[in-house]
């Protein structure tokens, strides 16, 4: 029974831009409503050159919907699926923050480490967040199989409160959302991607952790150690490197944080980490069995203070290039219809 329709019109206004990446750009925007409501998102926008193409325009629907429910604090929420003027876009909740790669690059610029606890607690929220989107089931309590198959630097924000956001599930693989090609393309940033994801074969949830355990590693080092001069050289990397004794590498990795990493690493399936609840457990109680440990508040007062007075601007990315698909945006004024 349809209990009332909703037939007012509104609007998104582009205010600036985020972040460009291969295939679309994302901005800053006010959702106008009625009676002077403003809200600030982030616009996901389709490049043109892909708006034709098919495949693309089902996976990019198909990614809307599958996050559309994944509501969760460790986790990027989508607020709205919408089309204008043959436009694709997504609203989505605005991050006032830094992905792990920008606040990887202020560490390096200020000569700054980042602390032992403050890594595991950034993946033990990565992991959080991961597990919850493995075991999201449909409305007939059927599982997806949701295998995000891109947890990378790029993909973690954490905002300047402290909040750890997993964000883009645009290769995403899960039951009857995504056109999923598994076996005959490798999807994926090449130097996170787990070993059975760089060698074609089928994945599961624990790629996931694979990728966590690359993302601890890389925090806790300061490098990747699996990142080479071109992604084919660090997908064999991904297969074949030895997996070091980590605390060889940092003396700040004791015993039980380099078998995490481990277990994490492990090519042998059997032997990684069976869930994301399980890695989330094992971080948690190295950071919090000991009493006191790191929170959002600790995490937010540490990128405030590394960032000063860059916060305000710090999230937006290079705004130059891409001024003509900005333009093209701003002039359609991105709207759409609620039903």
């Amino acid at each position: 029974m349809v209990l009332f329709t909703i037939q007012n019109e509104f609007r998104y206004e582009i205010v600036r831009k985020i972040f460009e990446g291969g295939m679309g750009v994302v901005y800053e925007a006010e959702q106008l409503g009625t009676r002077d409501f403003v809200k600030r998102v982030a616009i996901k926008v389709v490049r043109p050159h892909y708006a034709s193409q098919k495949t693309f325009i089902d996976n990019f629907i198909g990614e809307a919907r599958l996050v559309a429910d994944l509501i969760h604090t460790n986790i990027v929420q989508t607020y709205h699926l919408g089309e204008a003027n043959g436009v694709y876009f997504i609203s989505m909740e605005l991050i006032r923050g830094v992905n792990l790669e920008q606040f990887a690059q202020q560490l390096s610029d200020k000569r700054r480490v980042l602390p032992r606890e403050l890594a595991v607690f950034i993946t033990s929220r990565v992991a959080r967040g991961l597990a919850y989107a493995h075991a999201k089931k449909d409305k007939d309590g059927k599982p997806l199989g949701i295998v995000h198959r891109d947890v990378s630097f790029k993909n973690i924000m954490i905002a300047f409160e402290g909040d750890v956001k997993l964000t883009d599930f645009g290769i995403a693989k899960a039951r009857g959302f995504l056109i999923d090609q598994e076996g005959e393309i490798v999807a994926g940033k090449a130097d996170y991607m787990s070993p059975e994801q760089a060698d074609f074969q089928v994945t599961d949830k624990r790629s996931d952790i694979f990728s966590a355990g690359v993302v601890l590693a890389h925090l806790l080092l300061g490098k990747n150690i699996f990142k080479g001069p071109t992604s084919e050289e660090s997908r064999q990397r991904i297969m074949k490197q030895p997996i070091p004794n980590f605390r060889t590498l940092d003396e700040r990795i004791d015993a039980p944080l380099n078998e995490i990493l481990q277990r994490c690493l492990t090519r042998d399936l059997a032997k990684r980490y069976a869930t994301a609840d399980e890695l989330m457990t094992a971080l948690e109680y190295y950071i919090y069995h000991g009493g006191y440990g790191p929170t959002n508040e600790t995490l937010g007062k540490f990128i405030r203070e590394l960032f000063g007075p860059m916060v305000p601007a710090a999230a937006a990315a290079d705004a130059r290039g891409g001024t003509e698909l900005l333009e093209h945006t701003a002039r359609i004024a991105v709207k759409a219809w609620a039903t």
